[in-house]
């Protein structure tokens, strides 16, 4: 009997490591994909407002598509928080930890990335280019290097 009890024990202590152990391969894995998402997110950002600068400058001929870019940009700023969820500075990744530090003036700052691509559209859908071109600029200025130079490893030093 004693026997028995042991062995069972020993099973159950097995399966507990086990599952922690896939608990733990499990949250690593949902990790590594919550950065992959938000690199992506963030490299879709990027190539939008790439291709709204050269609308802006003229050095392409694509200006029916400015409107589609700004809505694309509106949409990925929204709620940019939720790409940042616990955990998900561990890994390979350029968030800088004093996103978690600091959760709330990061939530105040991404807000303010929805604002100003809200702005953005207001100013493509009036159609005038200096407040097209300046509103590009405060997105680009208010938005992404705003939280990119608190919360982003600077790319210069690696």
């Amino acid at each position: 009997m004693k026997r028995l009890v042991n062995t069972v024990m020993c099973v159950c202590m097995i399966g507990s490591v086990g599952l922690s152990t896939a608990t733990w391969a499990s949250d690593e894995a949902a990790t590594k994909e919550a950065i992959k998402y938000r690199k992506n997110m963030m490299s879709a950002i990027g190539g939008h407002m790439g291709a709204a600068w050269q609308i802006i400058e003229g050095k392409v001929e694509h200006k029916g598509d400015l409107a589609m870019h700004t809505q694309a940009l509106q949409v990925l700023s929204q709620d940019l928080v939720r790409l940042f969820p616990k955990g998900s500075d561990k890994g390979k990744t350029d968030a800088l930890p004093v996103i978690w530090e600091k959760w709330a003036d990061f939530e105040k700052i991404s807000k303010q990335a929805s604002e100003y691509a809200d702005k953005f559209a207001r100013a493509v859908a009036d159609g005038d280019s200096a407040k097209i071109s300046q509103a590009y600029r405060e997105y680009g200025k208010q938005a992404c290097k705003a939280c990119h130079k608190d919360y982003r490893k600077d790319k210069k030093k690696k």
